[in-house]
């Protein structure tokens, strides 16, 4: 049994909904385990095959969403604000420094140029800079919190 034979079982029994599938062979064994959005495959050959890896774990068969109406209202609620979003992916944190005070609180007046937020990437801190001024509505990530790229940091009232 080669990779794409393995691959195209996994998709299969994702898309079947079953819970739980074991293939057993002469040289073989597979067990595919879906469920809760995640689909675990454990792969135990008795022969070695060609540069196959001992175990594959597929992606998730399925994805779940927010509920709309939920994100519809906080969206109309904050559309009169500007988000300050990350430029880069890393550790969101609010302070300079454990023993120091946070950038910014909610209701803090900033300008454009002022440091909001430090987020450390690949062991570097790179200051995040406002590119807007106003004030500080809400802060929308915990202090030591991963971030991805262009995820809303805070919400910012221009006015």
């Amino acid at each position: 049994m080669d990779i794409k034979e393995i691959q195209n079982l996994i998709k299969f029994v994702a898309k079947s909904g079953a819970s739980e599938v074991k293939l057993e062979m002469e040289d073989i064994k597979i067990t595919i385990k879906t469920g809760s959005g995640k689909t675990e495959t454990t792969i135990v050959q008795a022969a070695p095959l060609s540069n196959m890896a001992q175990a594959v774990t597929a992606p998730p068969a399925q994805t779940f969403t927010e509920p709309i109406a939920s994100v519809k209202e906080s969206e109309s609620e904050d559309s009169k604000y500007i988000t300050v979003k990350s430029p880069i992916i890393g550790t969101f944190y609010r302070k300079p420094s454990p023993d120091k005070l946070n950038f910014v609180e909610v209701g803090t007046d900033i300008s454009i140029g002022d440091t909001v937020c430090v987020i450390e990437a690949m062991k570097l801190f790179n200051e995040i800079e406002s590119e807007v001024s106003g004030k500080i509505v809400k802060v929308l990530v915990d202090d030591s919190s991963p971030v991805e790229f262009d995820q809303p940091l805070f919400l910012v009232d221009p006015s």
